[in-house]
Order: structure tokens, then sequence, then C-alpha cells
């Protein structure tokens, strides 16, 4: 027997991936950081595109719509009380790489910064907008991308829908069964 789950809650069990930083900057503006937990693979070709829901409720949200552009950085698990307390402010009241000890580090094809606490970085153009004012999704193409191959944490957190996080540890290897698709397991 299963017990009714309330449609409010489905998001809870349909988590897309690890919870993100996204940095932005606009004109005569400090750069920004915001937490994003709602995200997704559109393309895992190339070029990459992520579709990312960020609604009108974000301070970063005019800076994309502005700029096209922004960073998605992925921080690992010693950075987990950062990244909610990141979520929790907003960029319009301080600047939060001073507030939480974040480094920004110049990105290479886009203004927005590099987080450079973050396993990885990618920087990213707005693809394609025509579901923002319907679904407050953006779809954004990585144009460059950056990984930091000494740092020995890459445990990263995933946000449950109600404050609480499952952090990655163990690794199931199933290569040898992914028979339908070789080139995933080079």
């Amino acid at each position: 027997m299963m017990d009714k789950l309330p449609l409010s809650r489905v998001y809870r069990f349909i988590e897309p991936g690890p919870v993100v930083l996204v940095t932005t900057v606009q004109k005569k503006e400090r750069p920004n950081i915001m937490t994003m937990s709602y995200h997704m693979v559109m393309q895992d070709g190339i070029p990459p595109l992520i579709g990312c829901m960020i609604g009108p409720w974000d301070h970063s949200f005019r800076a994309i719509r502005a700029t096209g552009e922004c960073v998605i950085a992925v921080p690992t698990v010693e950075l987990a009380t950062k990244v909610v307390e990141i979520g929790n402010c907003s960029g319009a009241d301080i600047d939060k790489f001073e507030a939480f000890g974040l480094t920004p580090v110049s990105a290479k094809k886009v203004k927005p910064p590099l987080v450079a606490e973050c396993l990885a970085n990618f920087e990213c153009r707005v693809k394609d907008d025509r579901l923002v004012d319907r679904y407050n999704m953006f779809v954004m193409e990585v144009v460059e991308a950056w990984v930091d191959p000494e740092r020995k944490e890459r445990r990263v957190i995933h946000h449950r829908g109600d404050g609480t996080f499952i952090i990655d540890s163990r690794v199931l290897d199933l290569k040898k069964k992914m028979v339908k698709w070789p080139s995933y397991v080079q």
C-alpha cells in the first residue's frame, strides 16, 4: 500500500542534479551569486545545453535577461552551509563574494566570474529564452568549461526540497553494463 503524495511534493523525488551556484554581473554592478537547485541537462553533446529555472524573484534574473550570460559553478560538500546561506539573501543587498569569503576569477568568454572554491565552472550564454515567460526556464549553452583537477573533495550536495540534502559518496560502477552507450564510459 502506498500513501498519497501531495502534488506539491513531487519535485522532492525528481531531483535533477547537484546544487549549483550561478554568477552574474551587469554594467556598473558588482558580481552576484545565487544558489540554484532546479536545472537539467538538455543536450549532452557539443555544445552542452543546460536548462535553468531562474525566475523574476531572483536578483540574478534581471542580469541574465540583460546580458544573456552567467557562470554555473559546482560547489562541493565543504561549501554546503555557504551555499544555503547564499540562497537565503539577495545580491541586491550585499556583496555575496565578500560576505561569504568566495573568490571571483575572471572567465574567458563571459563577463560573470568563476568561483575559485568550486570544483567546476561552466561559462554560459543564453541559447533559448522562449520558455522564460511561461516557465522561468532559460536554456544555457556552455561555451567554456573548467574543472579543478587537484581538488580532493569531489562530493556534491543534492537538495531534497525540504531543507535537507544528500551528499554524494559511494560510487556504483556499472560500466560493464552500459553496452548500449559505450561512448559514455570512456
